[in-house]
């Protein structure tokens, strides 16, 4: 694709930037939301719909999230139907010669755009946007649309997956500036990793995903192995926050009900659901304290073996993967390549985050859904070749990809009529 034009010349941003005048909306105080800022949280509220957000948005909340399944359902509602060949002629006006992926990954990219350009006028709020899932493994192109998308708002945040590609290109990001959300992160060594190679600015632990794969699967009732993962997640950005001088803070993400904000009160940052906002509300606790110290431990099955599941990889950081995530991150960013990573982890018998899988076994994965299956992955993972986390995060980039094929069909149906 030939390289887009500097901002001031661009057609497209014009385009982007047009028209965007959102009503501010600051919202009234709330007791309950001031009492949990008072733990140490950051409030995000983790949708893309203006009008949930507006129904609970008020001075403590701090950012919004957005993501490929969350603006995929803006779209399909036609809001921007109207406007997609609008930013296709200037696409093209800009970069004559598009082929017909690339034009869609503009549009892609200025749909991202203009409905964050609407959210943080409206919220005035920093507001989280995502790479195309085309990009989860192109260093050189993920850079490029994120210098794109700071050009563009200086309250955009990147969002970049959990790939080898996706640790070097959010390191060149941060390195020049640009704020990261390293997105699909599952684990405490996941977020280790993360930390010492990309130092970003935002880590996540999807909890939700995780109790809910716990419960399906009949390991236990599903309580607790998210937020002990998240908790022990917390413990470990906090000490290399400390150590490295990095600015990285842990989010709990995929929050599925209202107790959990308040048994995660303390952490650095939620991005809630309007739905466990609401619920949080609902429930109205009389005070909350601060909870990162908690030990929750899961009530196993009898027949359960922690270690043989991959549980124990979701919050136990082992001494020779901190030591070789240690390594990787002491290295100058010109001498890190996604190569370099996955290499270096697979030699140090670490390589269970980056399971190398054959065509039949993603395709598999990506047939399963969100979640891995166990009876699928359990002998994988009690060898050691693919870590449940790994496969979470691979499963996750998947379903992202299955929500950015179909905003990207919305788009091709814009441009045919």
């Amino acid at each position: 694709m030939s390289e887009a034009p500097p901002l001031a010349s661009s057609e497209f941003a014009r385009v982007i930037l047009d028209g965007v005048e959102e009503p501010p909306l600051q919202g009234e105080p709330n007791p309950l939301w001031q009492q949990l800022s008072a733990t140490g949280t950051d409030l995000w509220l983790d949708t893309g719909d203006m009008d949930q957000a507006a129904g609970l948005w008020n001075p403590n909340f701090q950012a919004l999230t957005t993501n490929n399944s969350l603006l995929n359902k803006e779209i399909q509602k036609g809001l921007y139907d109207q406007w997609i060949p609008v930013a296709a002629a200037a696409a093209k006006a800009d970069r004559p010669g598009l082929s017909e992926q690339d034009l869609i990954l503009e549009i892609a990219f200025a749909l991202n755009a203009r409905h964050g350009l609407r959210l943080v006028q409206r919220f005035g709020a920093r507001v989280s946007v995502e790479l195309h899932t085309d990009l989860a493994h192109d260093v050189s192109r993920s850079v490029e649309y994120g210098k794109r998308y700071a050009a563009l708002c200086e309250q955009f945040i990147v969002k970049i997956p959990l790939t080898p590609s996706g640790l070097v290109a959010a390191r060149l990001l941060e390195e020049d500036g640009i704020p990261v959300n390293f997105t699909l992160g599952f684990s405490a060594r996941e977020n280790y990793l993360i930390t010492a190679v990309a130092r970003p600015h935002w880590v996540n632990v999807f909890l939700g995903r995780l109790n809910a794969y716990a419960a399906d699967e009949g390991l236990c009732d599903g309580r607790w192995v998210g937020e002990r993962t998240t908790l022990a997640s917390q413990a470990a950005v906090r000490e290399l926050r400390d150590r490295l001088g990095v600015p990285t803070r842990q989010i709990a993400a995929s929050m599925r009900g209202g107790e959990q904000v308040e048994t995660l009160a303390g952490l650095d940052v939620y991005t809630m659901p309007v739905a466990v906002a609401q619920a949080y509300l609902d429930a109205a606790p009389d005070s909350v304290s601060d909870r990162t110290s908690e030990d929750y431990c899961p009530v196993w099955g009898e027949e359960v073996a922690t270690r043989l599941e991959g549980m124990e990889d979701l919050w136990r950081i082992a001494p020779e993967f901190q030591q070789v995530c240690d390594q990787l991150g002491a290295l100058p960013v010109s001498d890190l390549s996604p190569e370099v990573i996955e290499n270096t982890l697979h030699q140090a018998g670490c390589g269970s985050v980056f399971p190398r899988l054959s065509e039949e076994q993603t395709q598999r994965l990506i047939a399963e859904g969100k979640a891995p299956k166990r009876d699928t992955w359990l002998a994988d993972i009690a060898r050691g070749y693919a870590g449940l986390d790994g496969l979470f995060t691979l499963a996750g980039l998947y379903a992202f990809a299955k929500d950015q094929a179909s905003l990207d069909e919305r788009i091709r149906q814009q441009l045919q009529n």
